[in-house]
C-alpha cells in the first residue's frame, strides 16, 4: 500500500473559493511555476464551483503521482474560523512528481458538466462522484496503472 498524506485547508468564510483553490495549488505545486501549476490554474473556475458547493468537506481532492498519494479536504463554516482542525503545512515531497493526476470530488448532479469542462484542459484533472468516495478512485487508478510482466525476461534474471 502506498503512503498517503492528508491536508485540511480552511475555506469559507475564512477564505473565499478562489483563495482556497490558490492555497491548494500552492500546496500541490510547492509554489513552483510548472506545467502542473498552469493546468491547475486553468481549471480554477471549475474547482472554485466545487469548493463553493462544499464538495471538499467530506470527500477529498486526491492527487496521485510517482510519490505518495495526497488527499486534501476543506473546512467550512465555523470549522474554517477555528483553525485547530486545519493542517496546511507544506508537504515533504513533490505531490505532482512524474505522471500525476488530480481527482476532484463532485456532486452527482454536476458531474457531467464538470467532467466535460475539465476534459477541455486535458486528462490530468478529472472529477468523480463524491458519494462514491475514495474506493471508486482506487479502482480507477488500479485500472489506469495496469502493469504487464514480461515473464521470459523475469525468469532470466
Amino acid at each position: 500500500m502506498s503512503t498517503v498524506a492528508k491536508r485540511t485547508v480552511r475555506s469559507s468564510p475564512f477564505r473565499d473559493a478562489n483563495e482556497t483553490w490558490t492555497s491548494i495549488v500552492e500546496l500541490l505545486t510547492q509554489a513552483k511555476d510548472s506545467d502542473a501549476r498552469q493546468t491547475l490554474c486553468a481549471v480554477a473556475g471549475i474547482a472554485c464551483c466545487l469548493i463553493t458547493d462544499q464538495a471538499f468537506k467530506d470527500a477529498p481532492l486526491i492527487a496521485t503521482s510517482d510519490g505518495p498519494r495526497t488527499r486534501i479536504y476543506c473546512l467550512y463554516d465555523e470549522d474554517s474560523i477555528d483553525s485547530t482542525s486545519a493542517n496546511e503545512d507544506k508537504l515533504g515531497f513533490d505531490p505532482l512528481k512524474g505522471d500525476w493526476h488530480v481527482s476532484l470530488p463532485c456532486d452527482a448532479e454536476e458531474l457531467n458538466w464538470v467532467q466535460a469542462a475539465l476534459k477541455k484542459h486535458g486528462n490530468r484533472v478529472t472529477a468523480r462522484d463524491l458519494a462514491s468516495g475514495i474506493a471508486e478512485e482506487a479502482s480507477v487508478l488500479v485500472k489506469s496503472a495496469a502493469l504487464t510482466l514480461d515473464v521470459e525476461q523475469f525468469l532470466k534474471s
